[in-house]
């Protein structure tokens, strides 16, 4: 008896089930062949058609000095005299600093006098030592105490040379850090110095691309700062070794920069053209949805019954090189065929669509992609 009683409860569950299956899967009124019953979503469209695309190596580089470094004294003292301006040019030798020199020159006076006396000292005992009237001993001890006011002249004047900064090359000054009167340590920055022009741009590759960069050879440098402008530079020298963690060798380019518009430690896009234009199919990267298992496109077919209206449907597609907004697409896609530009993340195989063209980027691509 005790299974008849379970058998009732079953069955009126599986009923129930199936009338709340029937329910959520029943025909929607009005609805068509081949239309899903959720409104159509609404995407932008994007034509596939071949086109002119130029490979490029592309690397990230940073602008550096020819010659640059922070200027600063190697004694102490208090600054007496600043002979710059923040952001100057200067010539080699330019004076821009003087640091108090106290008694400095009369101590390198005394020493000069004791220079000049022993120089006499020495002449008049050589003349004597000739006739036999003094002792070999005595024009050596002249010649010993000669050289040494002599060094000790020279290290003075040495000393008081160094309270004097100059600049050690031509360049552009930068913000200057010192004040008049200000006590300045050893060593402690005054301002820096850079040489602007030329400049050098540095970048890696890696050790597969060797091959295609020489000294001699040009890149194209695109930076943030000036993005109207593109700038050409020579490549000059590439490192000696690999390095073996990254397997990336160091490249260095030269470029001209008369109106300093490149400074060192800016950020730069490097790039080589590879080879001449060759004919692609390239989609928008935004049209395309990259997923570890595959990318894939949604391709438009549009509706017979429907004006305006296209059923998307999702196809595998393999990519290969991508520029700015635009990926080469290698398989998968047809010349002529239409896919969805945007708004594909909101749909499924099979998703009925309308087109709004507002939708689509205004420029898609920046550079070297043209129409055939």
């Amino acid at each position: 008896m005790k299974p008849a009683r379970l058998l009732l409860p079953m069955i009126v569950l599986v009923g129930l089930c199936a009338a709340i299956w029937w329910y959520l899967h029943r025909p929607q009124p009005g609805a068509t062949h081949g239309e899903a019953a959720e409104p159509p979503q609404v995407v932008s469209d994007y034509a596939v058609r071949p086109m002119r695309w130029q490979s490029t190596l592309k690397a990230f580089g940073q602008m550096r000095a020819v010659q640059g470094a922070d200027l600063s004294a190697q004694v102490s003292g208090i600054v007496d005299e600043i002979d710059f301006q923040s952001g100057q040019e200067v010539k080699a030798g330019t004076v821009l600093v003087r640091l108090r020199l106290y008694d400095d020159p009369a101590k390198l006076a005394q020493l000069n006098a004791e220079v000049a006396l022993w120089t006499a000292n020495f002449a008049r005992d050589q003349k004597q030592f000739e006739a036999q009237a003094v002792s070999r001993a005595t024009v050596d001890t002249d010649i010993a105490t000669l050289r040494s006011y002599q060094a000790q002249a020279a290290a003075q004047s040495q000393a008081m040379d160094e309270k004097t900064i100059r600049a050690p090359y031509a360049g552009k000054l930068g913000i200057r850090q010192v004040d008049l009167g200000q006590y300045l340590p050893a060593g402690t920055p005054i301002t820096s110095l850079q040489s602007l022009d030329p400049i050098y741009v540095d970048f890696n590759v890696a050790q597969q691309q060797i091959g295609e960069l020489h000294p001699g050879g040009t890149v194209e440098l695109h930076v943030d700062s000036w993005p109207d402008r593109r700038f050409t530079a020579e490549i000059i020298a590439l490192d000696s070794r690999i390095d073996p963690a990254s397997r990336m060798v160091s490249v260095r380019a030269s470029l001209a920069n008369a109106d300093h518009a490149l400074l060192p430690g800016m950020f730069a896009t490097v790039r080589l053209d590879r080879g001449g234009p060759h004919e692609v199919l390239a989609v928008p990267q935004g049209a395309v949805s990259f997923n570890p298992y595959g990318n894939f496109v949604y391709v438009l077919t549009p509706l017979a019954d429907h004006p305006g209206r296209f059923v998307a449907h999702s196809r595998v597609v393999t990519t290969g090189e991508a520029q700015d907004d635009m990926v080469v697409v290698t398989h998968g896609l047809k010349s002529g065929e239409t896919i969805v530009g945007t708004g594909q993340l909101k749909l499924r195989d099979g998703s009925i669509v309308e087109i709004n063209d507002t939708l689509r980027p205004a420029a898609p691509f920046s550079g070297e992609l043209t129409d055939e």
